[in-house]
């Protein structure tokens, strides 16, 4: 079974705020510059933040935060944010794995950007609503 798709807008001024929060101030989250100078195709989003946004697509579909039980994730490529005033999107979806005798639903979760995959292993297990 399939989950309803979610789709996260990231703009340079949501890395701002992320940078601000996390106090993760590293140049290639916000420097053209330097994020090409290192090798990388130009800004990229905090994998945290690519996370956090994934997350959020979880709990929404578990209907609470304290229903998540287990969330985890593999990063597998930078999430590029162009300074355009429109950024970049993250597409979200899940399947169901497995429901449990316990209560518990296992999710398969992908996270697109721009075609790619962004995140690899990435599963969650919720509590399930009775």
């Amino acid at each position: 079974m399939e989950l309803p798709a979610q789709t996260f807008q990231v703009t340079r001024a949501d890395l701002v705020r992320y940078a601000g929060a996390s106090g993760d101030f590293n140049p290639i989250h916000w420097s053209d510059r330097v994020a090409t100078a290192v090798g990388l195709p130009g800004v990229i989003a905090h994998g945290m933040f690519t996370m956090a946004l994934v997350g959020r697509a979880v709990t929404e579909w578990a209907g609470s935060p304290d229903a998540v039980v287990e969330y985890g994730v593999r990063f597998t490529r930078p999430v590029v944010v162009p300074d355009d005033g429109q950024g970049t999107e993250i597409e979200v979806t899940a399947r169901v794995r497995e429901v449990t005798e316990d209560g518990l639903t296992r999710l398969e979760v992908t996270a697109t950007c721009l075609g790619d995959k962004v995140l690899s292993q990435a599963r969650a297990t919720i509590r399930t609503a009775r």
